[in-house]
Order: C-alpha cells, then sequence, then structure tokens
C-alpha cells in the first residue's frame, strides 16, 4: 500500500456499522501512516455489528458538528445495514459528505456505505459498487453499478461486502496519494 505519512482520514459512523469495515481500513491506513479518527453524532461509544450479531464498543474522537471537510484529507463511510440508514437521516452528516465530495476529496464507502454516497445525491454517472440490496436505491441515484471489490470513480471509491475491505482500502489509500500528488 501507498504511504500516507502525515495525512488524516475520518471516519463517520455510529451504532450498527460493519466492525470490519471500520476496524480493517482504520487499522490498514494507520499502517500506512494516516492519522485516522472517528466521527458520531454523539460521544457516546458506539457499538459494532458483526454480520448481524453485537460487535466491539468504540469510542468516538469528535461529534459530527465538530467535523469540517476541509480539515481532512478523505473520509471513509463504513456499512452495516443500521449505521448509514440512521447517518442518512442526519442533515449534518449527509452535508458533509457533500462537502468531501465538492472539495474532491477521497470518499470511500463500503457495503451498504454507500447509502450516505446516496442520500447525498453524489452517485449520478458514476460507477459504484455496494451490498446487493441496495443496488436498487444506488440506480436510481444515478449510479452504474460494478461488481468488483473496489471501484473507483474520480475521488469516490466504493466496494461491495466486508470480504472487499483488503482492495478497497488500497484504493482508496491510492485515492488520497492521487489527490496530494496532483
Amino acid at each position: 500500500m501507498v504511504r500516507l505519512d502525515g495525512r488524516t482520514v475520518l471516519i463517520l459512523a455510529t451504532s450498527g456499522f460493519e466492525e470490519s469495515e471500520l476496524t480493517g481500513p482504520k487499522a490498514l491506513l494507520e499502517a500506512a501512516g494516516a492519522k485516522v479518527r472517528l466521527a458520531s453524532p454523539t460521544m457516546e461509544p458506539i457499538r459494532a455489528t458483526v454480520r448481524d450479531a453485537p460487535g466491539i464498543e468504540v469510542a468516538p474522537d469528535l461529534t459530527i458538528a465538530e467535523v469540517q471537510a476541509i480539515d481532512w484529507d478523505a473520509l471513509l463511510l463504513p456499512g452495516g445495514v443500521i449505521n448509514p440508514d440512521a447517518l442518512r437521516r442526519d442533515r449534518q452528516a449527509v452535508d458533509l459528505v457533500k462537502a468531501f465530495v465538492a472539495a474532491d476529496k477521497p470518499v470511500g464507502a463500503i457495503c451498504h456505505g454507500p447509502w450516505m454516497l446516496v442520500e447525498a445525491d453524489v452517485l449520478r454517472g458514476r460507477r459504484a459498487a455496494g451490498w446487493p440490496s441496495i443496488h436498487t436505491d444506488m440506480r436510481n441515484a444515478g449510479a452504474v453499478l460494478v461488481d468488483q471489490p473496489a471501484v473507483t470513480d474520480g475521488a469516490i471509491v466504493t466496494a461491495r461486502d466486508p470480504d472487499d475491505v483488503p482492495a478497497f482500502t488500497a484504493a482508496l489509500a491510492e485515492a488520497i496519494a492521487a489527490r496530494l500528488i496532483g
């Protein structure tokens, strides 16, 4: 994986995130040198799911209200059914996604995470991947669905499921590095 020394990645999540889709990319990005932090609606600890069973609990580093896209190099949106379904009803969370995309900063969304991209209306005409049950939502939002472990279209990187974490994270790291060089 490319080096990301000194780069900052924000993870946006709430309870119900798929554990491996947050912890896997976080560990890989940190191993590449990135500083990775978690923002959530509140500072209360949030609970993961592991294929719908209860998972670990993690404490956010900051609230969504404290975050501005300008202060970060990239955004990561893990899946899990509950997590993006809750966040897409949070206007601040959706506006944050829009701000990252408008600034042409890398945004990675895996599994059900692309629901946030649907809600932010940033998929129109873009190639993207996601969990099968959200394909209709993605198509209705204008996405061109691609069945690959990682799909990069501009600064948006998407993936299908937890098995895609390594390819997804490598593609997100490449997108971050490309934005830093270019």
